[in-house]
């Protein structure tokens, strides 16, 4: 695994997720799919009792407290970075080899069904399972991802 700087591990975080195939199926076989949900409510909700935490003390003069209030709010926003950072350390992570394996048998399978791919990886990551996956769910029919799943 490549030695990343923080705003693009960031970046790749992001990235993951929007390329994560979200399908019930995944879900007890990865935790990809727990932590994008988790991911996804906390950049809603994180923000808001940030400021919620701030503004109570503010609001109920308790000047006091603000080095607290600071500090849950800090807590609260970095509760999603956590996530995106996970999630952009995991997708260049390299698959171990039954998940490579499985991989290369997805490859096979798309390919034998028509569709135009880039070229299979030597050392597959969790980024190319994704994709894999996306384009497995998208191309193939029912019938053959049953093995699978």
């Amino acid at each position: 695994m490549s030695h990343k700087g923080f705003i693009h591990r960031l970046k790749d975080g992001q990235h993951y997720m929007d390329l994560w195939p979200v399908r019930k199926e995944l879900t007890p076989i990865f935790p990809e799919p727990r932590i994008i949900k988790a991911t996804k409510f906390g950049i809603k909700v994180m923000p808001a009792i940030a400021a919620i935490s701030i503004l109570m003390q503010m609001t109920l003069q308790n000047y006091g407290a603000m080095p607290q209030a600071i500090i849950v709010a800090l807590f609260a926003i970095s509760l999603p970075l956590q996530g995106i950072w996970w999630l952009g350390t995991r997708s260049n992570t390299v698959l171990p080899p039954s998940l490579a394996n499985w991989y290369r048998e997805l490859y096979q399978k798309v390919a034998e069904s028509g569709a135009a791919q880039e070229p299979i990886k030597s050392n597959p990551r969790y980024k190319e399972l994704a994709i894999m996956l996306k384009r497995a769910f998208r191309q193939l029919d029912d019938s053959a991802l049953e093995r699978w799943f």
